[in-house]
């Protein structure tokens, strides 16, 4: 199956900006469709931005013109821009992604969580 692992997050000031990648990892994979979660404490995960299989992009409305979502298909990566960031936007980010992966014989659909990366938004 695919492994996704989170790398990019950190601490920053408010009106800074990040840049989360996700490497995605495995034999026999064709990823549909990607996107960032993130939770802060006490609050449920919510979706942040998407790509659909591989073409539309949709975004939370908390995010909208500050973040950007994009993947590099050759690097089997996905990228997070966040931009203009404020301390609300503080929380663990989620890579997740939904995709067909193969034993060499046949193909079966799932979809795989990574670790998550902390992202810190404070003065």
């Amino acid at each position: 199956q695919v492994q996704l692992v989170e790398s990019g997050g950190g601490l920053v000031q408010p009106g800074g900006s990040l840049r989360l990648s996700c490497a995605a990892s495995g034999s026999i994979f064709r990823i549909n469709t990607v996107g960032w979660y993130r939770q802060a404490p006490g609050r449920e995960r919510e979706l942040v931005a998407s790509i659909i299989r591989g073409a539309s992009t949709q975004y939370a409305d908390s995010v909208k013109g500050r973040f950007t979502i994009s993947r590099d298909n050759a690097k089997n990566t996905i990228y997070l821009q966040m931009n203009s960031l404020e301390p609300e936007d503080t929380a663990v980010y989620y890579c997740h992604a939904d995709y067909a992966y193969s034993n060499g014989i046949y193909w079966s659909n799932s979809d795989s969580w990574g670790q998550g990366t902390q992202v810190t938004v404070s003065s």
